[in-house]
């Protein structure tokens, strides 16, 4: 026996308990609760399939629109920006953690702007479990709020993805109204996009659908793939989305959607992109900000159903303005940005200089529409004002089904770019010639190509810009090399007409005929001619 066990036995026969040694207490002594890691409040399996979601956007076509949008609770509806910027996500809480896969979600509570909650299931073995809101999920520490004060039935406002390389920093988000956003491997946000635009840059005001539920279904072990559906409504549609989200350095997300038309859509915007120019090279309207650029894009470009490849650069007009770029299946468009020079924009805040653009690239032919650019004055950064997405031809009318296709690639650099020089930057000002009087008004438009053969161009190279105007005429045109850049210059001055409408203008350059660069488009309103006349000197 030993010494423990004798003791024990011995006083037994004296008294009637025996106190136990230390050790026996920490034996005894309850172990902490184990901290709660993931989603762990679930509600009960439902069936699911992306023909499920189709048919339950169908049913709700079929049916009379409404928008029961529950008032926040008083404690999170008076939540300032900075407030609701400081309640966190607990790490720790995130969908799939420590379930070795290459994705885990990250969800964001309502308040500030956010008072829509929109349902989110996660999806296994074809079943969907809608992932229950519960406030032990969120850190409110700094944001005043107590956890008390918010309710057990509140819901998301949206969800964040996170990637294996970086489980802070999330890759795409998907919150508010239609809209989601990703980054490429910079890791810097910029521009959105959204599910769907109705009757943007219309007279009336304009539609935004939402997304008012989203499943994510688990991937497979080792994937970067990630599946998320989406049901959208408003008004006027009810559809369903499917998205297929490739995390890379040029991150992709395939997209398949099909709508449901409540009623005639006067305009209807597939793939729209969403994004901001304030201040370029070409537009200086708003000129009292120390940064010579601030904007997430500053180019439209378009890859036509012939194969033209068009670069049409953004700008911040004193008044809405809207073009319509007429095609026939067209092969892709996009916001871009190209300027990714620190120096460009001098931003060691917002980083102008990392964001990407989206380039969209239709799966199947989408027929005759319109690539539509819908430019709104702004004088703050923060309004997104350039909107751009593919306008079908013919009447978008209840009781018909659309199906669209398409691709996205968040990137610096157009994937699919073309072999020929691109347009490297566009600046403008008054015409004229240095020196001489000037007695009539011009203004000068300054195009620098790079990029495609123009390297491997002799100095004499009989390159010619080749320009097109809708009005009034141009003069004093010329294209030579412009060695700082490796490139070419094209230049030319504009001489526009009484009438004071805006004019478009087309230049590309060539050489013995053949396309030497994508082609520039432009469009420019000249001033009043009141104002025309203080230009002129003689």
């Amino acid at each position: 026996m030993n010494r423990r066990g004798f003791l024990r036995k011995a006083g037994a026969a004296t008294v009637t308990s025996v106190a136990p040694w230390p050790w026996d207490f920490a034996r005894k002594k309850k172990p902490p609760p184990k901290p709660q890691v993931g989603v762990t409040k679930l509600g009960a399996p439902q069936p699911f399939s992306f023909e499920r979601l189709k048919d339950r956007a169908r049913a709700m076509a079929l049916s009379v629109y409404s928008e029961p949008v529950p008032p926040l609770p008083p404690a999170i509806a008076k939540l300032s920006w900075d407030q609701w910027e400081s309640i966190t996500y607990r790490p720790e809480r995130t969908l799939w953690y420590g379930e070795n896969l290459d994705f885990r979600i990250r969800f964001d509570h309502l308040g500030f702007t956010m008072k829509r909650p929109v349902p989110i299931s996660v999806l296994e073995g074809g079943s969907a479990r809608r992932i229950l809101f519960d406030p032990s999920l969120f850190d409110y520490g700094k944001s005043g709020l107590k956890p008390a004060q918010v309710p057990h039935t509140l819901g998301f406002s949206g969800f964040n993805v996170l990637f294996h390389t970086d489980w802070v920093d999330d890759r795409v988000v998907f919150q508010g109204a239609s809209y989601f956003r990703a980054v490429d491997g910079s890791g810097q946000y910029g521009m959105s996009q959204r599910g769907l635009a109705i009757d943007t840059g219309m007279p009336r005001p304009e539609e935004f659908p939402d997304f008012v539920a989203f499943y994510l279904e688990k991937p497979a072990p080792d994937s970067t793939l990630l599946t998320v559906y989406a049901l959208l409504d408003s008004p006027s549609v009810a559809g369903a989305y499917r998205f297929v989200i490739d995390v890379a350095d040029t991150l992709v997300m395939d997209v398949d959607l099909t709508l449901y038309p409540r009623r005639q859509i006067a305009r209807l915007g597939i793939a729209p992109g969403t994004s901001m120019y304030l201040v370029g090279e070409n537009d200086h309207r708003v000129a009292d900000d120390w940064r010579p650029q601030i904007h997430d894009s500053d180019g439209l470009q378009m890859h036509s159903g012939v194969g033209e490849w068009i670069w049409r650069p953004l700008t911040n007009p004193g008044v809405l303005r809207v073009n319509s770029y007429l095609d026939d299946n067209p092969r892709g468009f996009g916001l871009m940005q190209r300027d990714h020079r620190f120096s460009d924009y001098q931003d060691d805040g917002a980083w102008y200089n990392r964001r990407p653009g989206c380039w969209v690239r239709p799966k199947t032919g989408w027929g005759k529409g319109a690539v539509m650019l819908v430019e709104i004055p702004t004088i703050d950064e923060t309004m997104d004002n350039i909107v751009a997405f593919w306008n079908p031809a013919g009447e978008v009318v209840p009781g018909r089904v659309y199906d669209y296709g398409y691709r996205m690639y968040w990137c610096r650099e157009n994937p699919f770019g073309p072999r020929l020089a691109h347009v490297q930057a566009t600046r403008d000002g008054i015409g004229g010639v240095v020196g001489r009087p000037r007695t009539q008004f011009s203004w000068r438009f300054v195009v620098d190509f790079v990029g495609g053969d123009l390297a491997m161009l002799a100095p004499d190279s009989k390159v010619e810009a080749v320009i097109t105007t809708s009005s009034g005429h141009v003069q004093i045109v010329s294209a030579r090399p412009l060695t700082p850049i490796n490139g070419w210059r094209a230049m030319f001055d504009l001489v526009p007409g009484q009438d004071g409408q805006p004019i478009d203008l087309r230049l590309y350059l060539s050489l013995d005929g053949q396309a030497l660069s994508e082609t520039w488009m432009y469009q420019y309103t000249p001033p009043p001619l009141a104002q025309q006349r203080t230009y002129l000197t003689g």
